[in-house]
């Protein structure tokens, strides 16, 4: 039930969605309540062009993103890898029968090179599908066929493909790991879901060390330096937001323990 609540409130308030709807909403308005319609489109027309022009997407982004520091090598034993699913594009994979994937498939390229630099150690990928409407095929399988291309067999890695959201890719993932005490397991995921994605993986004691990727910023806020469109700039602000709401509902719901993780 959280899954599908969360993914039908998420589709409404998508900053620039509901500013947009509530643009339209005051236009449609207007004939017969001048006042309330007018304000209406006030507040969505000068919010979309705040948060797309504006440096708040950026400024919401950077916390996030330097929750967790960028893995530096230790020389310590690594047992394992776990990458979360996301970066996946299941419908044009189906499609166009190649592994598509977006901005996030770093996760996917770090994979590749984390397998390569550590031989030994197993390699799990955890996602199945984040969408409420039936996919053609998995997260999983879309990752499947990439492994050639980032020179990986396929029986080098390990899948979980049962999960829908991170706090079933962490709960499905230490089921299918069972982790032994004091393994070493570093997990990937892009650098601003890594404290929700951290959190969860404390909630059901599997503790891991993180691996950001993905970056989206420099880690300056650039308070004056506005974003290229409002396009882009409305991408930064729909995602960061999109994270503050999961660590919110995540943390009020007790599937993690701390509004905002970060390392111990």
């Amino acid at each position: 039930m959280f899954f599908i609540l969360s993914k039908i409130l998420w589709a409404v308030a998508v900053p620039s969605t509901f500013l947009t709807l509530l643009a339209v909403a005051g236009l449609l308005l207007r004939p017969w309540f001048r006042r309330l319609g007018g304000a209406l489109t006030a507040i969505g027309v000068i919010g979309l062009l705040l948060a797309g022009l504006g440096p708040f997407g950026r400024m919401l982004m950077v916390p996030l993103e330097n929750r967790f520091p960028v893995y530096a090598g230790d020389g310590e034993r690594v047992d394992g890898i776990i990458v979360l699913g996301g970066a996946e594009l299941p419908v044009i994979t189906a499609a166009r029968g190649t592994a598509s994937f977006q901005e996030s498939a770093e996760r996917i390229l770090a994979m590749g090179e984390l397998a390569r630099r550590y031989p030994q150690a197993r390699v799990v990928f955890a996602g199945g599908s984040s969408s409420l409407s039936e996919q053609p095929m998995q997260e999983a399988e879309v990752v499947r066929m990439a492994l050639p291309q980032i020179g990986l067999e396929e029986g080098r890695v390990e899948f979980e493909r049962l999960s829908r959201n991170t706090a079933e890719n962490a709960r499905l993932a230490r089921e299918l790991i069972e982790p032994k005490p004091g393994e070493r397991w570093l997990l990937v995921t892009s650098a601003f879901h890594m404290p929700r994605a951290m959190g969860n993986f404390r909630a059901v004691g599997f503790p891991v060390v993180a691996y950001p990727v993905d970056f989206r910023t420099t880690g300056d806020p650039g308070f004056f330096r506005p974003f290229g469109s409002v396009a882009e700039g409305l991408g930064f602000f729909d995602l960061a937001t999109r994270e503050w709401i999961g660590l919110a509902a995540y943390y009020l719901t007790g599937r993690i323990s701390s509004p905002f993780p970060g390392p111990n």
